[in-house]
């Protein structure tokens, strides 16, 4: 069976990380999505709602999806799950140099392990969570970014903690 595993933190999850999801799980027997914790990154949503809304959001797509959490080195995850692949999705030149980066370290821990980049869908290929979030602080429209049901809980999310836009 080949497992591949998509990691992420997916604050919020957008439309480039479900294409990559949908693309990715057709490459695979088995395709983990691993939502993990980023030391350098501060969320705005928990692990935990996190989680729920990845699960809800790739509930359609059709093959063998699993949502997890981890909190370890990719490469360990990726031998926990058995994996052989490693999905990672492209918008960018900046992207490819930060992956090229990583997928070099990663190879060095676990040379059994290969990544896997797929480019972006071209329509896609703006949309970045950080920019999802900062625009729904200054009160913008997200809508074009992100599922119906991930906007309204970004839009709350502004809401709740009271800052412009909200």
């Amino acid at each position: 069976m080949r497992v591949g595993v998509y990691p992420g933190t997916f604050d919020p999850i957008t439309f480039g990380h479900i294409d990559i999801i949908r693309r990715g799980a057709k490459l695979v027997d088995r395709l983990v999505v691993g939502l993990s914790t980023n030391p350098a990154k501060t969320p705005m949503f928990t692990i935990t709602e996190r989680l729920e809304m990845i699960r809800r959001e790739v509930a359609a797509i059709p093959g063998d999806i699993e949502v997890v959490t981890f909190d370890s080195l990719l490469m360990d995850f990726a031998d926990r799950e058995g994996a052989q692949i490693i999905v990672r999705g492209l918008r960018a030149v900046s992207d490819f140099e930060y992956e090229y980066q990583m997928a070099g370290m990663n190879q060095q821990l676990n040379d059994r392990v290969e990544t896997v980049f797929l480019m972006a869908d071209v329509g896609l290929q703006p949309i970045a969570s950080r920019l999802v979030k900062e625009i729904a602080l200054y009160g913008g429209a997200i809508d074009k970014f992100v599922p119906t049901a991930v906007a309204a809980e970004v839009k709350a999310r502004v809401a709740a903690i009271g800052v412009k836009g909200s």
